[in-house]
């Protein structure tokens, strides 16, 4: 973890196109004390010191990242580093426990059968409840990423982690219905990185294993996850309205109700594209119901992304599709709201919502939208925002050719 977390460090700054003295210097003239040396931001890099938070803020500044991401990988990395300490303590307690038997029956009996034993039993040790809620939180945590990471930047993350739930999965003992949904929680977002880098058919694989989890694990939910996020990928919207009215049935009950939002609100997307006013309206405003009993702090941790901002831009992408004068409406809460706070997952919201204000005529405050827009999808490409950058595109005027250039260029 604390490797993981160097190694954003170092991608954060070479984004920059900076030296680490350059970085250094860039972190000063954020902090307004010449407090930060090219050594400790080597430092930083090698995994050998783990930023404080107070030197993290300048860090966001300086390299124009969220801090709030940077804070949550940091904390990651410090638990880590604190449970591999102890790890190194009983692993070095256990080597002088060998010497000391090797003292007793003599160099000549100090070779290698019980330190296999002794590695055999180390990987037949049943995961502790710590170990397993480590993981758990952990592919929380990537999931939050999303909406401030690229896939390309996610990837190896999120397969890093699948791999650790991978290994661990067979020593998972009584823990083994946490660590399979984990599991399949992880491959749901492996499956949607793929999908967004444009793998479909490894994302269809993983959406199938993530499956296959939820059935093994008993638990409706993660189907659920893997099902919407499937449904972006759907061949018709037939198809896409299918997996979604299963996953509206998968998260019924208490403690699914952002899940339930995200799902009605996708079925009420797709109900929208093909025209279907009836059902897309109702669907909509079962996701606004399910939204107000949501509770971030004890539903599913992949839920995260589902904030005031999602909702809107579900809405709108709803009003828009259908004409409906609720557009306007929204449009301007959304600008409202945003005014306040951009949210990291900003790219699908200021999509929407630039779409949003230049179909209902708002063509000033469209436009600053679309500025804003175009460069938050240039900072954060993924599949979603090229779509909405194609729809932003076909209603900007004329005049905005360079904005239109721009945004184009996004959707390459």
């Amino acid at each position: 973890m604390a490797i993981e977390f160097a190694d954003l460090l170092l991608r954060l700054r070479r984004d920059a196109g900076r030296t680490q003295d350059q970085q250094a210097d860039a972190i000063n003239a954020v902090s307004g004390r010449p407090t930060m040396t090219r050594r400790e931001i080597n430092r930083y890099e090698q995994g050998k010191n783990i930023p404080t938070n107070h030197t993290l803020a300048h860090i966001a500044v300086a390299c124009g990242y969220s801090l709030e991401y940077l804070q949550r990988e940091a904390a990651a990395a410090r638990a880590r580093r604190k449970k591999d300490a102890c790890r190194e303590a009983e692993e070095q307690d256990d080597v002088k426990r060998r010497t000391l038997l090797g003292s007793a029956v003599g160099a000549a009996a100090a070779a290698e059968p019980w330190e296999r034993l002794a590695r055999a039993l180390e990987r037949g040790r049943k995961l502790d409840a710590d170990a397993v809620a480590g993981l758990a939180d952990r592919t929380g945590v990537l999931h939050a990423s999303e909406g401030g990471l690229t896939a390309r930047e996610l990837k190896r993350m999120v397969e890093s982690h699948l791999d650790a739930i991978v290994a661990a999965l067979p020593r998972a003992g009584e823990h083994e219905r946490a660590m399979t949904i984990a599991g399949g929680e992880t491959a749901a977002l492996a499956g949607w990185v793929a999908w967004d880098l444009g793998d479909h058919a490894r994302a269809h694989a993983y959406y199938q294993v993530a499956t296959d989890c939820a059935e093994a694990a008993g638990h409706p939910p993660l189907r659920a996850l893997a099902l919407t996020y499937a449904s972006y990928g759907a061949a018709t919207p037939a198809e896409a309205a299918q997996l979604l009215t299963q996953a509206t049935k998968d998260v019924r009950g208490p403690g699914n109700a952002a899940a339930a939002a995200w799902a009605y609100g996708r079925l009420a997307e797709e109900a929208a594209g093909v025209g279907d006013e009836t059902t897309a309206l109702r669907a909509l405003d079962r996701a606004h119901f399910a939204y107000d009993f949501a509770d971030h702090t004890a539903e599913q941790s992949w839920v995260r992304f589902m904030t005031p901002y999602r909702m809107d831009a579900l809405a709108l992408s709803v009003y828009g599709q259908l004409g409906r004068q609720e557009l306007a409406e929204t449009a301007h809460r959304a600008v409202d709201r945003l005014g306040r706070e951009l949210p990291e997952s900003g790219v699908v919201v200021l999509g929407d919502l630039a779409s949003a204000l230049l179909r209902g005529g708002d063509i000033g405050q469209g436009i600053h939208v679309a500025h804003q827009f175009a460069a938050a999808a240039a900072a954060r490409p993924n599949t979603m925002g090229r779509a909405r950058a194609r729809a932003v595109v076909s209603r900007l005027p004329a005049s905005e050719h360079e904005l239109a250039r721009h945004l184009e260029q996004c959707t390459a």
